[in-house]
């Protein structure tokens, strides 16, 4: 069963011709891909591979080695959901040192047909692929309802997307809204920027809610706030584990007062920048949490106050409070949103 009140237009007839599309998800931390056969009742995977992108020294590199040892043929397509603004076939990756050319794929992957999409804008192409089964409710609001629709997701940064309404069907378009400058409201919000000025300079709402950033709201309480860092955290944190997950996980069991103010401040500006973007593109058709940090935290999030600072605007609450809101359970939606890009929409 696809998602309520979501429609994004395909081409037809792509099933017959059996269509084969290399697909991959490429951001700071992973890159995912995935070999797809287009059927005209969808994607058959084939075989599926993860990739430490860092440890490349370009997308290419990870494609051949996946295509060879996985035994796949040449497919007839290649589409990459990439972590940066895709700029006249080229991207310049945010979180990783790679430069993307969908010329320099066509030669050396000897393939034609070879799209590059932001991996946000892929993200929300993979909505038409997931059920309702791939999301957690976080908020039922109008399900009803149609209209434009947003995709907020913090990971190794924040991505944010929307889908268009033209009144039949949803378009996904890319944002670069998470490097937007981050709004303080109070006196800790307003500590924590000079914090972050000192050590980034420009504050954008990427530096306080991505994975990164739950770091940093951790050592501005422990630095600036003087909260007490317990000897068997530090320990933790001292190992080579993502700090963040170490923090949220904390926040989440309440073994520590520090990572429970961590997550609250982190909870508090997810809330925030979701309501900002939904009133920003009038996302009455609904709003998607995706990304890899929302569904670990998901306890966190399904709490109150959440929605009490997502509803906590200027006149507007009678158009948020009406607005569904998803978590994307999901790891693979970008993935399958390259998919079906490559597969239904070209």
């Amino acid at each position: 069963m696809s998602i309520k009140n979501l429609h994004i237009p395909q081409r037809s007839g792509l099933g017959e011709k059996g269509v084969t599309v290399l697909a991959g998800d490429i951001g700071g931390t992973k890159t995912n891909l995935a070999y797809y056969q287009a059927t005209d009742s969808g994607l058959k995977v084939l075989e599926t591979g993860r990739y430490p992108s860092a440890e490349y020294a370009s997308s290419v590199a990870i494609m051949q080695q996946f295509l060879s040892e996985k035994k796949c043929p040449k497919p007839d397509r290649i589409c990459l959901g990439v972590a940066g603004p895709v700029l006249n076939g080229k991207v310049d990756l945010t979180n990783l040192n790679w430069d993307i050319d969908i010329e320099d794929i066509k030669k050396q992957m000897e393939v034609e047909a070879v799209f590059l999409l932001n991996d946000l804008e892929s993200m929300a192409y993979g909505l038409a692929g997931l059920t309702e089964e791939d999301f957690i409710v976080l908020h039922p609001g109008n399900g009803n309802n149609t209209g434009n629709m947003a995709v907020i997701a913090p990971g190794t940064g924040l991505g944010q997307a929307g889908l268009f309404w033209n009144g039949k069907n949803h378009f996904p378009f890319p944002t670069e809204g998470g490097h937007a400058d981050f709004s303080p409201r109070t006196d800790i919000d307003i500590a924590l920027l000079k914090y972050l000025q000192n050590e980034y300079g420009i504050v954008s709402w990427e530096k306080v809610v991505a994975g990164p950033a739950i770091v940093d709201i951790y050592r501005f309480l422990r630095d600036v706030k003087k909260l007490e860092e317990p000897d068997w955290l530090k320990e933790e944190l001292a190992k080579e584990s993502p700090d963040s997950a170490i923090i949220s996980g904390a926040a989440i069991e309440k073994k520590a007062a520090i990572c429970v103010e961590t997550m609250e401040l982190f909870v508090r500006y997810l809330a925030r920048e979701s309501s900002n973007l939904v009133l920003k593109m009038k996302a009455t058709g609904g709003l998607f949490l995706g990304g890899g940090i929302p569904p670990k935290i998901a306890p966190l999030l399904m709490q109150k106050q959440f929605m009490e600072h997502y509803m906590d605007c200027d006149r507007m609450q009678h158009l948020l409070e009406n607005v569904p809101i998803r978590i994307i359970k999901n790891d693979k939606a970008g993935l399958i949103g390259a998919a079906w890009y490559g597969a239904y929409c070209m």
